[in-house]
């Protein structure tokens, strides 16, 4: 028995290194081969053989899975997953064929994933609706709510948007479902020849550098930098890009940060592309033992400071168990240093309606199920 709780935990800890802190695994194929070779060759954030970050982060990988499994089997703070239901609102296609015009509206729609209404038509950033973030259907990181809405109910999508192609941000099930009501795909380097493969037109991949981006209508979207690192196949490591996002829209400026650790780039970002109305802002996974590729909560708020943001809202949380701290630690963290620094903070339920020129009070519904 002993024995078989052990490779329990080896197995999650190398699920959770995959979707929060090191390596990832895959045991088909190599899965990034990539489409724009030439574009990839003369990315400056390429260095002949690996992506690799501006600042160079703390090794990480196979090494780390005896320490996982350590934390986890003896150190996991308790509860980290919710004993009550996470309140949802849930998403109707009444609701969203009667969105107000010419508004900048945003559903959360868990974990990192955002429903957005811009230029009155919809937008999805790293899509997720499976019920685990892992290759596996039985094993892995598994969600603690539904979605507000089923993948199959939503409108047609103007544009989904991607951060990089682990399991919690790049889901095969989701995208196979939503490149067909869906009219581009726009992602960082590297990651469009996994879309192919799921069955997207290559006519709807688009694929960025850092500081490249392209211009819709009214709306334009950058890529731009994160310190974080990619992989879905053991022989993949660091071989497709990853970014953080600038939206512009007639009416408003968004940040979406992806995955990423605290450095200097955000306050480069702030300064190139800011003021930003509002900044969608990684918050929860963090760990001693990848402190480079995800933010404390305090360095969450810093990041949100130094871009020069009006508003900021905490994602990449409430959904999966991806560490050791509890599943309410990152909204209890970023809450209390939001109010010590003057933060304007907002944390709305999974499905709520957020309307950027009618912005609700800060709700703190997390403590009732705490």
């Amino acid at each position: 028995m002993k024995k078989i709780k052990i490779t329990a935990y080896a197995i999650m800890g190398l699920l959770i290194l995959l979707v929060a802190g090191g390596i990832s695994i895959d045991y088909y194929i190599k899965s990034s081969h990539a489409m724009n070779k030439d574009q990839i060759q003369k990315s400056a954030q390429f260095n002949g053989k690996i992506f690799v970050n501006a600042t160079p982060a703390a090794p990480e990988g196979i090494g780390l899975l005896p320490k996982i499994i350590k934390q986890m089997m003896f150190d996991k703070q308790q509860p980290t997953i919710p004993q009550s239901p996470v309140p949802v609102v849930e998403i109707t296609r009444a609701q969203l064929d009667n969105l107000p015009k010419d508004e900048t509206v945003f559903f959360k729609l868990g974990h990192s994933t955002l429903l957005l209404w811009l230029e009155n038509e919809f937008w999805l950033i790293d899509p997720m609706f499976s019920d685990r973030a892992s290759p596996f259907g039985f094993i892995g990181p598994k969600r603690f709510h539904p979605t507000p809405i089923n993948v199959n109910a939503l409108p047609a999508i103007k544009g989904v948007i991607l951060s990089h192609n682990h399991y919690d941000h790049l889901d095969e099930a989701s995208i196979k479902k939503l490149h067909k009501i869906t009219e581009a795909f726009y992602m960082p380097l590297g990651i469009g020849a996994d879309l192919i493969k799921w069955g997207v037109p290559s006519a709807k991949v688009r694929e960025y550098d850092w500081h490249e981006g392209v211009t819709i209508g009214d709306i334009s979207l950058t890529a731009t930098p994160a310190q974080h690192f990619s992989g879905r196949g053991l022989s993949d490591r660091n071989q497709s890009l990853w970014a953080s996002w600038v939206i512009k829209t007639s009416k408003s400026t968004l940040f979406y940060s992806g995955d990423s650790g605290y450095f200097d780039g955000f306050k480069t970002i702030g300064k190139t592309y800011g003021p930003f109305d509002l900044a969608f802002m990684e918050a929860g996974a963090y760990n001693t033992l990848w402190p480079d590729v995800h933010m404390t909560p305090e360095q969450t708020v810093q990041a949100y400071l130094d871009l020069n943001a009006k508003l900021l809202v905490p994602i990449h949380n409430s959904t999966f168990d991806l560490s050791v701290h509890t599943w309410f630690d990152p909204l209890e963290q970023v809450t209390k240093i939001s109010a010590n620094k003057g933060v304007n903070l907002l944390v709305p339920k999974m499905g709520d309606a957020v309307r950027l020129n009618n912005l609700p009070t800060l709700e703190y519904w997390w403590r009732d199920i705490m």
